[in-house]
């Protein structure tokens, strides 16, 4: 439908006003809640998801895009919930006890919800324990854990630890990310899941949901 294909090509463009008024428009046409969402807002992010992961757009784009995303979002949201639409799975996200850097964690955020993912963030310097106990509180399927110091680091240990502490390490996905972090770190904590970007962090967290559904 042309509505929907100009919503995915605006929120490209990151024209948070003019996407805001063409999902107002698609739903005075009759076009549904979701359908906007899936085959407009989540077509266009997923494309500047691509862009990114092969460098054909940089962070300031995919900001630019994200912004636009949530002023489309926020006419939907509540349509969507009265419609009984609900997100594919929940995400916890935060920076490590020590690290205070929220870039990174921001942009993976911003890339889960551009999959449909809703993304619940804890902020930064969050404690290990913390982590567990938000994820419970909120009943999310992954913990998603960043840091950017070589120095910090060690603090996603102490969150798989703190899971299996709780006797809740199966109920969760737990992924690692970051500046310091690789895949030979991820496997030596025990954290199930590493990534080397935002936007493949959050197909994995995508993937990893489908596959626990």
């Amino acid at each position: 439908m042309e509505i929907l294909d100009q919503i995915s090509e605006a929120l490209q463009k990151g024209k948070a006003k003019d996407v805001k008024q063409m999902v107002q428009d698609a739903l005075d046409q009759g076009v549904s809640a979701s359908d906007v969402l899936n085959k407009g807002l989540l077509v266009g992010m997923g494309i500047i998801g691509g862009k990114f992961k092969n460098n054909e757009v940089y962070v300031p784009d995919v900001l630019i895009a994200a912004r636009a995303m949530k002023a489309g979002t926020e006419i939907l949201k509540p349509l969507l919930a009265t419609q009984g639409v609900k997100a594919i799975g929940k995400v916890l996200i935060g920076t490590v006890k020590g690290d205070l850097h929220d870039i990174g964690k921001n942009l993976v955020a911003m890339m889960m919800e551009g999959k449909g993912l809703e993304v619940v963030d804890v902020g930064t310097d969050v404690p290990a324990d913390t982590f567990i106990q938000k994820a419970i509180e909120n009943d999310v399927r992954v913990i998603c854990c960043s840091a950017l110091l070589t120095t910090t680091m060690g603090e996603m240990k102490n969150v798989v630890e703190a899971a299996k502490a709780a006797g809740v390490r199966d109920r969760f996905i737990i992924m690692v990310g970051g500046a310091p972090v690789n895949e030979t770190f991820c496997k030596s904590i025990g954290a199930d899941l590493y990534t080397p970007d935002a936007a493949s962090a959050a197909d994995a967290a995508f993937a990893a949901i489908k596959a626990r559904a």
